[in-house]
Formats: structure tokens, C-alpha cells, sequence
């Protein structure tokens, strides 16, 4: 199982920080797409280290078009040295219209039109073929030397896609190398929906579960005292609900007979009441959405207890606290 940390949007941050989880021996480093620009912080990772997988985790994928990603995409991986993972998400209406002022339609076909037309740029540019891909969404039929990169040594970067629902998982497991589970999933979740949609996937593309990869950012509670263990459970109980009121991820409350509460919180988080709202997530709630380990060191076993058989790399918020505890946490990990 791959450990992977995350890395600030401050961009003065990233140097040092890059550095320091390389040195700790992490596998991946994650920009998320925030309050920052998700590509520029893996800039300079990829400039101050030499091993250490880079990946956005996740940008959003339908702020911008298949031509723009694809050249990101194959920049950051040519200067990586063949590092970087393009982590793609859709987000939801709301942010692709009101905030991004993009088109937003059937979100799993314009997904896996999106990768595709990427392939084929990536096609033209790695392999020469004509460019000539038309799509439902999108059409790119113009290429000219002038436009076309040269650094193509280390090829295409993989794409991983975030996916909640079975539509989006089955998109994933068709086109993309990876699938991204969002945090608010449970073990129950991944087994019974991620898990046969990114096969049904699979199975069209012709491919094989060992050719794809499992990914998640897990929730974790635990602390190094009574009032650590008390705040990071509050501050899980508000994240589990602030997600939990989102009406496209109900699916994951449904499965487990929670879909009324999906209601409640949705109209609580329209009056602004977010604390109020984490007062509804009660232990059973916590302990099936988040890993509970009551002393940090238990968390690697707990996580490979949960999702060893399921995930093939993981990260999560407290899995990065201070130099010393990353090296702790990681070594665990390696001998869980």
C-alpha cells in the first residue's frame, strides 16, 4: 500500500515541504485544488525532488478543456522525469456554473469524453497519429508542428479519476488508470458499488484489476492526548457532514439506511449551521466512515485492517503533522 501526504497551496511552503516528505520516504505528493491553482505547487515539487510520485488530487476537470489538461498533463510529467499523475474530478453543478462559469452535462460521459480526447492529443503528440478526435462534448481536429511538444521521452502522464457514484467509478475503470475514492465512502461502499462499477469498467477496456489503481484520502481520528482525540473527532464528525449534505453523494448515506439524513443536513447546511449539523453524525456514523484509532500509532494497522484488500494507495489528514511524526506514521505503515 502507497502512503501519500499532501502539500500546501502556499507556494513559498512547497520547496521545503517537497523535500522533507521525500525524504520521509512518502510515496506521492498531492495538490489539491482549493483556494490555489492545484498544478503550480507540483512545479516546484518536481524541481526539488527526485523520486517522489506527483499528483493532483484532485483538479477540477470541467473548469478547463481536454487541451489545456493534456498540456499540463504532459509538461509536469516530461519535467518529473515521468512523476506526475493527473488527478481529475468532476465537482458538482453548483461550482462548474456559478463559480467556474462552465458548461455542466451528464458529468460521466462529458468525463469519459474528456480523458479520451486528451488520449488522442497525447496520441498526436507522443505518437504522431493525425489528430482527429469529435466528440459529444468536444472536437479537436487541429494540430500543427508549431503547437506539437518535443520533451516527449517520458510520455503521457496516467490519469486517475475521482468517482463517487457507479457511473462515474465504470467511466474510471474504462479510460483512466486509477480511480480517486472521495473520503466520504465507507469499506461497505468501495465492496459492494466502487468496487463491480470500476470492473463492469474494466471489463469494456479489455483490462485487468492489477492494471488499475485504487486510491483514497481516509478519514482518520485519533490524537496524541484526550483533547487531540476530542478535537480531531469533531472536526471528522463536521467534515462526514458538511460532505454527508451533498445530495450527489446520498448514495453512500442510502446504502447504509442513512439517505433521511442526507435531508436534514442539506437544509441545516442552507441555514448555516454547519456546527449544529455535525451534532447528527452520531459513533456508528463516525466509526463507518473514519478510521478511529485512539493512540497514532494504530493508525497504519487500522487502515490496512479496513482497506488492505481494497485500496492500493492512501492518504489522509493525519498522516502529516510534524517531521518526526510523518517518519513514525510512515515506518508504521511499511511495518503494518
Amino acid at each position: 500500500m502507497k502512503v501519500d501526504a499532501a502539500l500546501s497551496g502556499e507556494l513559498h511552503e512547497v520547496p521545503a515541504r517537497a523535500r522533507a516528505l521525500e525524504e520521509a520516504g512518502y510515496d506521492g505528493l498531492m495538490s489539491i485544488e482549493t483556494a490555489h491553482d492545484p498544478f503550480l505547487p507540483l512545479v516546484l515539487a518536481a524541481e526539488h525532488t527526485d523520486r517522489i510520485e506527483l499528483m493532483t488530487g484532485i483538479a477540477v476537470a470541467f473548469a478547463r478543456t481536454p487541451m489545456p489538461l493534456a498540456n499540463l498533463g504532459h509538461d509536469l510529467n516530461a519535467y518529473s522525469k515521468g512523476r506526475f499523475i493527473l488527478g481529475l474530478g468532476s465537482q458538482i453543478r453548483p461550482h462548474i456554473t456559478k463559480r467556474f462559469s462552465m458548461p455542466w452535462s451528464s458529468p460521466a460521459r462529458r468525463m469519459r469524453e474528456m480523458v479520451l480526447a486528451m488520449r488522442a492529443i497525447w496520441d498526436c503528440w507522443h505518437r504522431g497519429e493525425k489528430l482527429d478526435f469529435r466528440g459529444e462534448f468536444y472536437t479537436h481536429t487541429l494540430m500543427t508542428p508549431f503547437f506539437t511538444p518535443t520533451d516527449t521521452e517520458y510520455g503521457p502522464p496516467k490519469v486517475y479519476l475521482a468517482a463517487v457514484g457507479p457511473q462515474m467509478a465504470e467511466v474510471a475503470g474504462e479510460v483512466a488508470d486509477g480511480i480517486i475514492c472521495h473520503g466520504f465512502t465507507t469499506e461497505r461502499y468501495v465492496r459492494e458499488v466502487t468496487e463491480p462499477s470500476v470492473a463492469r469498467g474494466l471489463a469494456k477496456a479489455g483490462r485487468k484489476r492489477e492494471d488499475f489503481t485504487f486510491s483514497c484520502p481516509v478519514f482518520v481520528v485519533t490524537g496524541d492526548d484526550e483533547s487531540s482525540f476530542a478535537k480531531s473527532r469533531q472536526l471528522i464528525r463536521q467534515q462526514i457532514a458538511f460532505y454527508g449534505s451533498t445530495p450527489a453523494y446520498k448514495g453512500v448515506l442510502d446504502l447504509h439506511g442513512w439517505g433521511d439524513l442526507q435531508r436534514e443536513l442539506n437544509v441545516m447546511s442552507k441555514q448555516g449551521k454547519w456546527v449544529e449539523m455535525a451534532e447528527l453524525v452520531d459513533d456508528e456514523m463516525l466509526t463507518t466512515f473514519a478510521v478511529v484509532a485512539e493512540r497514532p500509532e494504530a493508525i497504519a494497522q487500522a487502515v490496512k485492517t479496513r482497506y488492505g484488500s481494497l485500496l492500493d494507495r492512501v492518504s489522509g489528514a493525519y498522516l502529516q503533522a510534524n517531521p518526526e511524526r510523518e517518519r513514525q506514521l510512515l515506518s508504521a505503515f511499511r511495518n503494518a
